[in-house]
């Protein structure tokens, strides 16, 4: 769907997190404004960072959202650096920790589109086979689009028709 992840009536959203789990810009930033900085700040502080690839879980505070899924993708460098499989690793670790908090509903950004450069094609090509291949017990999963581009993307990878 194209929207705001961080307005989604879902049990937990997934954030694109950096290794320290500080606020940063895009998605990132926009969902510790939502969920009350000071608060998710302290949650993602107590945490001790994450490695690329992984990732962490804290309350969703202020959001619809229960909770907060920090997953930590990959930097864009060229594609030869175990990128695809970092990138991966965020969508099944996701939907991981997600049966581990009991979440049946899930809703994901574009991880490592924004200011880490992965390529939104690849990256949507990364996210649709991932969450369609992993083993969850979550029911309902979204794929949030924040641009028409990547909700495109999208669109045509699930073979539905456009919405919006």
């Amino acid at each position: 769907m194209l929207g705001d992840i961080t307005r989604e009536q879902v049990d937990a959203i997934v954030n694109a997190a950096n290794e320290y789990l500080i606020a940063g810009g895009g998605v990132d930033g926009a969902i510790h404004e939502a969920a009350g900085e000071d608060e998710l700040s302290v949650a993602c502080r107590a945490l001790g960072g994450c490695a690329v690839g992984d990732v962490k879980v804290t309350p969703g505070f202020a959001l619809p959202a229960r909770f907060v899924i920090h997953a930590v993708g990959p930097r864009w460098s060229g594609g030869e650096r175990g990128e695809a499989q970092l990138l991966a690793s965020c969508y099944s670790r996701s939907l991981a920790v997600a049966d581990e908090v009991g979440a049946r509903s899930v809703a994901f950004p574009a991880i490592s589109t924004g200011v880490f450069g992965y390529p939104p094609d690849k990256a949507a090509e990364i996210a649709v086979t991932t969450l369609r291949h992993t083993r969850t017990s979550v029911s309902v999963i979204r794929l949030v689009a924040f641009d028409s581009e990547t909700y495109r993307l999208y669109t045509s990878l699930l073979g539905h028709d456009e919405i919006a």
